[in-house]
């Protein structure tokens, strides 16, 4: 199933389309958690209005996405948002009529950037993929990680986590690029993805594939000519079997 985009988000920026792509393209290469950390506690007052500036469609369609499987109740859903950042996805979320959320990040100046929008009753932050998550089994009814399954940001081994995370019968949603770099880090996730289901895990509910999902970092990352790069995102169903 392929997406059209959506209008970028109402944010004004005053830094150029070639400073921003210099800047994200700089954290994807970085391999050094404590620096990317200090990046992202640096990135963090700045860090909407240049997602806007290139365009990045993620928060709005995974919240579309997992809103289309809920037809009740919706208010009453429990909603871990993992790799928050500054909050954007719960804005989406909150917009669709959800109104629960929890929050997890690795950047503390991120997350008090996301505190301050009183969305999320709960944040706490925590370095994914090298520590469990600050969280009971089965707690969650939906999870989310938007934006941060890529290489140089989230390691694929946080999925397991926000897997166990869920409440049986949950949803979880999960977005990647499609770009040039990233094409080891989605392959490598898309072999965890079906293990997963052909362990009886979950089962997949829909793989979105969007063509522009945001502006390209450089001509080498774009495809056939294009300015900008596609992604995926994945919505599964958590089963009631049991891991061993």
């Amino acid at each position: 199933m392929k997406t059209a985009p959506l209008p970028a988000m109402a944010v004004s920026s005053s830094r150029s389309l070639p400073e921003v792509q210099r800047r994200v393209s700089a954290v994807h290469h970085s391999t050094d958690p404590e620096e990317q950390l200090r990046f992202y506690d640096t990135w963090a007052p700045e860090y909407e209005q240049d997602v806007t500036v290139l365009c990045y469609q993620a928060p709005q369609l995974a919240a579309s996405c997992l809103a289309s499987v809920f037809q009740e109740s919706i208010a009453d859903v429990l909603v871990l948002d993992v790799a928050c950042g500054t909050g954007l996805v719960a804005q989406e979320l909150q917009a669709k009529g959800f109104r629960r959320f929890h929050g997890l990040d690795g950047s503390q100046g991120m997350l008090e950037h996301a505190r301050r929008k009183g969305l999320y009753q709960e944040l706490k932050q925590c370095m994914l993929g090298q520590e469990a998550l600050p969280a009971s089994s089965g707690v969650y009814d939906a999870v989310l990680i938007v934006g941060a399954l890529s290489e140089g940001q989230v390691p694929i081994s946080v999925i397991p986590e926000v897997l166990r995370v869920t409440k049986p019968g949950g949803f979880l949603c999960l977005t990647t690029r499609d770009n040039q770099s990233n094409l080891r880090y989605k392959s490598q996730m898309q072999q965890l993805l079906d293990d997963l289901e052909q362990r009886g895990l979950w089962e997949k509910v829909k793989v979105q594939e969007v063509e522009q999902w945001e502006r390209a970092t450089s001509q080498q990352e774009a495809k056939g000519g294009s300015d900008y790069i596609s992604g995926v995102i994945y919505l599964y169903r958590k089963t009631s079997r049991i891991s061993c």
